[in-house]
């Protein structure tokens, strides 16, 4: 019979200390994490040098809470992995530390899993992958196409020239003056409101790569002028039109893919595919195309060691380990995916 496989996974990426022991790949053992939203929403986004400190005094109760959830030890174990990139460097430099230092004691292979890959995978904790399948990777620092031919066989077919998705929803809601984090804030919001404001969806080619720094500033300019004619800007309305426009924008970018290569699925990843409004305009293009299409349940969306540990396992069975020297990243080349 064979082995399962558990790992120990470990991701500390920006502000979210977590643990998680994955079985196969596939089953979701146990996971612990400790979130710093509540200390970074005072300064209107994530501090650097208060997210490593943070990762430092919490992560030694997080791995004897998930430890303990588990009922497992580390002896049990078959391997650590943690996110090495990219990411905030100081926190990444905890989270490598500590894996690390599992591995030298408890003599256990290591495994360094890119962030990115990582969000991916946390589409196969709830389904199996179809391939080859098309991967919408939307997050706070990264807007990007992805064609998957196989487990672990990735073409990068587009990215953001400049900001990414997520980055530009933060800064919409800071000019909208609504409280960190503003992504699911606006979000919400929109639902309450109509397509009112026009709005710019630059970039509008047929490449598959996103642009968003152009939309950004528009939504800038559209206050200041509202501002100096002493109108009153609809908060509702504005959400609306901004979402309804960074719907089109992926719609429009999604059908260029589909139309260059030949797809089975269609998977969203990545901390902003909790956006109802990103997730309703995937699927319905995937209906429109007769693919299928998923997305991670909502906990597996923004940060978690879970999604670390269902990427490792496809490291693990193909040996892919590394040394003690392993270093943190906060940038990979964008060719970061295997």
């Amino acid at each position: 019979m064979k082995k399962d496989i558990y790992i120990l996974a470990i991701e500390s990426s920006c502000d979210e200390t977590s643990f998680s022991i994955v079985k196969n790949g596939k089953f979701d053992i146990a996971t612990s994490i400790s979130s710093q939203i509540d200390i970074h929403k005072n300064y209107g986004g994530v501090v650097p040098e208060i997210a490593s400190r943070e990762h430092l005094k919490n992560f030694i109760f997080v791995l004897r809470e998930v430890l303990e959830k588990s009922k497992m030890s580390i002896n049990d174990i078959d391997a650590i992995a943690v996110t090495y990139g990219p990411g905030l460097i100081g926190s990444l430099l905890v989270g490598v530390e500590v894996a690390k230092t599992l591995s030298l004691i408890y003599k256990k292979p290591l495994i360094a899993v890119n962030h990115m890959i990582g969000h991916i995978y946390s589409n196969n904790l709830n389904t199996n992958f179809v391939f080859p399948a098309l991967i919408l990777i939307v997050s706070g620092g990264h807007t990007d196409l992805v064609l998957m031919e196989d487990h672990m066989k990735f073409k990068v077919i587009g990215s953001t020239l400049d900001d990414a998705v997520g980055e530009c929803y933060d800064k919409v809601a800071r000019l909208m003056n609504l409280e960190y984090p503003g992504g699911p804030k606006i979000d919400k919001l929109s639902k309450l409101g109509k397509h009112s404001y026009n709005l710019p969806k630059p970039l509008q080619d047929f490449s598959c790569n996103f642009s968003f720094s152009g939309l950004k500033s528009a939504v800038l300019n559209l206050v200041n002028n509202e501002n100096m004619k002493n109108h009153v800007i609809v908060k509702e309305d504005l959400a609306n039109s901004f979402q309804e426009t960074i719907k089109e924008i992926f719609y429009s970018k999604i059908t260029n893919a589909l139309n260059k290569y030949k797809v089975k699925a269609i998977y969203l990843a990545g901390g902003v595919s909790a956006n109802s409004g990103i997730r309703e305009i995937t699927e319905k293009i995937a209906q429109e195309n007769n693919l299928i299409y998923s997305y991670p349940e909502m906990k597996y969306c923004t940060d978690n060691a879970t999604m670390i540990g269902a990427a490792a396992y496809y490291y693990y069975i193909n040996n892919k380990f590394v040394d003690i020297n392993l270093k943190a990243l906060s940038q990979i080349n964008e060719e970061y995916l295997f």
